[in-house]
């Protein structure tokens, strides 16, 4: 009967936190329960952790004496409030008196009234001063600015939680703040804030997910634009989590470029239309009037015929004759025109063509380079999964062509060893060109076959066909003593590049994004274990 009791109280007691609307914190449903079940609970006081600090406190001094008496006091009586003023005057020895001056007032075993009184004689906190010790105006002001920077990562129609952030920073900024008010007023705010941000990080969530399904259609739709193929791939790829701003950055700048690319190709091949449909107007102007010249000539001939054929002498075919070689200079005349000019439309034509086909090669080279990251040149992280299906489609074949599951394929993944110190010594831009460093001589020292990508910040995918893994690891063990041999120069210092690898080896029926999982998890092993090590996953 009473375990039944106790759970009505409990359920009554949840029904009442939210008709009352109030915080589901501890000390309200403890509050609640008590009113309801008619008793009232012991505050938990820890007195044997409390003892054990006891132990190995200071009592060199006469004022570190006194206040390890009070200290041992405050917990034989399970006050609080005693507790907080040991542990202020512990934090303010040194501060505002001298230890030699607690020792002329106070001695060792000194009863507690007493000390108190001497307290405040010689500027020791009483209660109603701890608050201002434990948390200086400096750290109020410091916390109202963090309510306010967090307003902009909750949503920004949210009033009530608007109304609460005010609220708050002004009891926080206020001349004699009130730290009962404020404690509660900051549950009250961080309680709300959580929802906000909660719904936040799901909207935000929910674009990313409509973001991706509107570039895959694009992408699905355009099958035979390459160049808006390439551009809704690239932006997929930046979609996909981690969010970068460096990376969305970079992504930015290309697709502005290839946007340019596309408004003046799209320019151009309009002009070219149109001096087509110019040059196909001529033309058949061209025939239509040469077909009338041509029938004029002709009947001019016919003429001339029918005159030479009544002629009898030859003073009568002399004048036919002037008529038939007027005709025919006036035919060749206009034959020879209407070439020209057909000659010269054609040219304008391939001319055209020819710059058509020019910017159509720079537009589809700027949405290919959409795969590669900028800055190395290594492929990026679209790049890379298409190149990882490739070659797995191709290992597979070549395996089955063997008789076997899938030929050798390795994926290695790299990190530089503590490149966060690199970048503090020698800046970003050094971080910058030390990466560019790392990507050249893996280009330079693995095969062509090789394919090299970077996964993100500091961390690189080699995908190396036709190997086993145990042959994938020398590799990378090769690779770690050229950057070794190679020194990377910043400032005409040697700067010393490491790397800690992990390889592993594709699986016949695995799927190739798991292998490259199990290549980050081996990767972080070597960084466990020692780092600018390599080892099988």
């Amino acid at each position: 009967m009473p375990d039944r009791n106790a759970f009505e109280f409990a359920r009554e007691t949840f029904k009442q936190l939210a008709l009352r609307r109030l915080q589901p914190t501890p000390d309200n449903y403890r509050a609640i329960y008590e009113e309801l079940a008619g008793v009232r609970s012991t505050p938990f006081f820890p007195v044997q952790p409390l003892r054990q600090m006891l132990r190995v406190l200071p009592a060199q001094t006469a004022a570190q004496k006194r206040l390890l008496t009070l200290f041992e006091g405050a917990i034989e009586q399970q006050s609080w409030t005693e507790l907080q003023r040991c542990i202020v005057g512990y934090a303010n020895l040194g501060l505002g008196q001298s230890a030699g001056h607690h020792g002329a007032h106070h001695a060792a075993g000194e009863p507690v009234a007493s000390a108190r009184k001497a307290d405040m004689a010689v500027g020791i906190p009483t209660i109603a001063d701890d608050v201002a010790a434990a948390l200086p105006g400096e750290l109020l002001e410091q916390v109202a600015r963090l309510v306010e920077h967090s307003l902009p990562s909750a949503s920004s129609d949210s009033v009530r939680l608007s109304e609460q952030a005010t609220t708050l920073t002004q009891a926080l900024r206020s001349a004699t703040p009130d730290m009962a008010a404020i404690k509660s007023l900051l549950a009250n705010f961080g309680f709300r804030l959580s929802f906000a941000t909660e719904e936040q990080a799901a909207i935000r969530s929910a674009l990313l997910m409509a973001l991706h399904e509107l570039f895959r259609n694009i992408s699905v739709l355009s099958v035979d634009d390459n160049w808006l193929r390439g551009q809704a791939e690239a932006l997929l790829a930046a979609a996909t989590p981690p969010l970068e701003l460096r990376k969305l950055d970079d992504l930015q700048t290309r697709l502005r470029d290839v946007i340019f690319k596309q408004g003046e190709t799209r320019s151009r091949s309009m002009e070219a239309q149109e001096q087509m449909k110019q040059m196909l107007s001529v033309f058949i102007d061209r025939l239509s009037n040469m077909s009338e010249k041509s029938g004029v000539y002709h009947d001019k001939i016919e003429a001339c015929a029918e005159q030479l054929g009544s002629a009898r002498t030859i003073e009568e075919i002399t004048p036919v004759l002037h008529d038939v070689i007027g005709a025919t200079r006036a035919m060749a005349l206009d034959s020879q025109i209407n070439h020209d000019d057909l000659l010269t439309l054609r040219e304008r034509s391939e001319k055209a063509q020819e710059d058509m086909g020019r910017l159509q090669l720079a537009l589809e080279k700027a949405s290919a380079e959409a795969r590669h990251d900028p800055l190395t040149g290594a492929l990026n992280r679209k790049g890379m999964d298409e190149a990882l299906e490739r070659e797995i489609s191709r290992a597979r074949r070549a395996g089955a062509n063997n008789g076997e599951a899938i030929s050798p394929l390795c994926v290695a993944l790299l990190d530089i060893d503590n490149f966060k110190l690199l970048n503090d010594r020698i800046g970003h831009d050094g971080g910058d060109a030390a990466l560019v460093h790392l990507a050249r001589v893996a280009r330079e020292a693995m095969r062509p076959q090789d394919v090299l990508a970077r996964y993100g910040g500091e961390e690189f995918v080699l995908l190396l066909p036709d190997t086993a893994v145990d042959a994938g690891v020398e590799a990378m063990q090769r690779l770690q003593r050229e950057l070794t041999r190679r020194f990377f120069m910043q400032n005409n210092d040697k700067v010393m590049i490491t790397f800690s690898a992990g390889v592993a080896q594709v699986a016949a029926q695995e799927d190739p994004f798991d292998a490259v999982k199990r290549a980050d998890q081996a990767m972080y092993l070597a960084k466990r274990t020692g780092k600018n090590r390599v080892v099988r996953a």
